[in-house]
């Protein structure tokens, strides 16, 4: 039985099904789910992450968290951890690039929190030793370094189309043996109340219900014991839209043609996740920028002076890819958490 039928007959049994559920299980069921099931990245998977482009990325992520392990005293041990950490590439280049740093690696304790049994292989295999969480809340309280790229667009989300001063959810149901969006009655959503601010009506707003309580467990462990976090992902200050969308072999699809066998991700609503925070956050700073203030231009030059002409071309796409207004650049943001009375990390701003 395909993961479509099961969700039909689920539908069929206990009536539509939140957005929300939808995308839980055709990412994390645990024989069909999309991450469950396999390796999404690179060119034989279905999309590619910055990671995975060229190790500038982890390069620069990784000596921007050593700058800030040592504004904060370089403490003697602390948890390096990574949310979401794919194949282990971008921790691998980090984990490089901060190898000469005086004393970072002597205090480092490496944990990875990653739920998907294949993914957990891949990094195993990459990485060599480490702690495994399947949630934020059992990593030790302790010091607190933590990379989360591209996490929290794979966090299920709630749709809701407002109608007046209240809003209906949007669920899917099925008809003629296909799955088809619907909706729900008029109800208060009083998470939403403030939304009735830059909304009309039949205008859709997503909500992440997950995000705030892994945000807030990281946040707490940052201004309890020390550390920062940089989360970089797509989205916007404020979420307007719908944004879910579904991406097999490089190429967008219909989010409900083939669940299970497609990446789903939405936009993150980085208001609402700085909101969640009880430490200090910077300001929302563009992909792009960021990674420049990080000598990014620097860096692809230097790595250029020893490259074939062939890799130079791939090398300057890359660049292009990560930092150009018109691609990742602006489509990406990063934001950062750190305690109380510490400076931000490099490449962000208070």
């Amino acid at each position: 039985m395909s993961l479509k039928d099961i969700l039909i007959e689920r539908i069929r049994t206990v009536g539509p099904m939140r957005v929300s559920d939808f995308m839980a299980e055709c990412l994390m069921h645990p024989t069909h789910g999309y991450y469950a099931t396999r390796d999404p990245f690179g060119v034989k998977g279905d999309f590619t992450t910055a990671p995975e482009m060229t190790q500038m990325f982890g390069e620069l992520i990784g000596l921007s968290l050593a700058q800030a392990w040592m504004d904060q005293g370089a403490p003697d041990s602390f948890v390096l951890a990574e949310i979401g950490p794919g194949r282990g590439t971008l921790m691998a280049d980090l984990l490089r690039a901060t190898n000469k740093i005086p004393g970072f690696h002597a205090a480092l304790d490496l944990h990875l929190i990653e739920a998907s049994p294949a993914l957990r292989a891949k990094q195993r295999e990459l990485l060599g030793e480490a702690t495994w969480h399947d949630d934020v809340s059992t990593l030790p309280e302790a010091p607190l370094f933590l990379i989360a790229n591209e996490f929290f667009d794979a966090l299920p989300v709630r749709q809701f189309i407002r109608d007046g001063d209240l809003w209906r959810e949007r669920l899917i149901g099925f008809e003629n043996a296909q799955m088809c969006f619907g909706m729900g009655a008029a109800a208060d959503q009083p998470m939403l109340r403030h939304r009735l601010e830059d909304t009309e009506d039949g205008m859709l707003v997503e909500i992440c219900e997950a995000m705030p309580q892994i945000v807030q467990t990281i946040g707490a462990r940052i201004q309890d014991h020390g550390g920062a976090a940089l989360i970089i992902d797509y989205g916007d200050w404020r979420s307007q839209g719908d944004t879910m969308q579904a991406i097999k072999d490089h190429q967008e699809v219909d989010v409900l043609d083939i669940p299970g066998d497609c990446d789903l991700t939405a936009h993150v609503d980085f208001e609402m996740l700085c909101a969640a925070t009880p430490s200090r956050f910077s300001r929302v700073t563009a992909q792009g920028v960021f990674l420049e203030r990080l000598g990014i231009t620097t860096r692809a030059q230097n790595l250029a002076e020893q490259m074939e002409p062939v890799q130079i071309e791939q090398h300057i796409a890359a660049h292009r890819r990560l930092t150009h207004p018109d691609e990742m650049g602006n489509l990406f943001k990063v934001v950062a958490l750190y305690p109380d009375g510490q400076v931000p990390p490099a490449g962000v701003e208070a």
